[in-house]
């Protein structure tokens, strides 16, 4: 039986990183039941949607329109809608704009309630074959102010890290690291969930060779052991 939604009440559900067979019996009838989805890519929660063959209103919700769109979602909270946010995939607030209406509602006052489900950075750790009983989560590197700090923040640090990478910066990416890690261990997957999923395991400079000269598409997790 379907839980009975609350009014004036946020849910942050999780989606499928990719098999859209991930999503839980719970999210679907989260997204089914309340009145509004705020959605980072509404095409993308569409696709999800269609397939679960659910009809309810969306929003668009991301970085670029966010300022605008958090009055008009508290407001329907108010009003004592229910809410769901959702992002491009997985969990909300990680990595995506979903942490500003999350915090806006509970500086409201407002209900924000989790309904846990994929990230691609945790299911990265897991198959990574890399110690994960401490680690940091590092979302994505700067590009240019900070970057240089931030890489050798990474190298020095004595848990495994995870962050993502845009497949057009990977290999950028591998080589900044490549004088820094000194032949650690890392783990970059890609695709995870997918058809085409994979996972490398080895060095930097065995990771640079393995995806150099080949055509790199889907979203990556790099995943780097402890330093010593």
């Amino acid at each position: 039986m379907a839980e009975e939604l609350r009014p004036g009440t946020l849910y942050v559900v999780a989606t499928p990183i990719g098999n859209l067979g991930d999503i839980s019996r719970r999210a679907a009838d989260i997204l089914a039941g309340v009145d509004l989805i705020a959605a980072e890519d509404t095409r993308t929660t569409k696709v999800l949607l269609d397939h679960l063959s659910i009809h309810t209103r969306m929003l668009s919700y991301f970085s670029y329109n966010e300022n605008r769109r958090i009055p008009e979602i508290i407001g329907a909270l108010k009003e004592g809608k229910r809410v769901a946010v959702v992002s491009d995939a997985g969990t909300p607030g990680v990595s995506d704009p979903a942490f500003r209406i999350i915090r806006a509602c509970i500086d409201e006052k407002l209900e924000v309630v989790p309904i846990p489900g994929a990230a691609a950075f945790l299911q990265a750790l897991i198959v990574s074959g890399l110690p994960f009983d401490r680690f940091v989560f590092e979302g994505f590197l700067p590009l240019k102010k900070g970057r240089t700090t931030k890489l050798d923040q990474i190298a020095a640090e004595t848990r495994t890290v995870v962050f993502y990478e845009s497949p057009h910066r990977i290999l950028k990416t591998l080589s900044d690291l490549q004088p820094r890690l000194a032949g650690r261990k890392i783990a970059v997957s890609r695709e995870l969930t997918k058809k085409f999923e994979e996972t490398f395991r080895g060095t930097v400079e065995e990771a640079i060779a393995f995806f150099s000269g080949r055509k790199i598409l889907g979203e990556f997790v790099i995943v780097i052991g402890p330093a010593s």
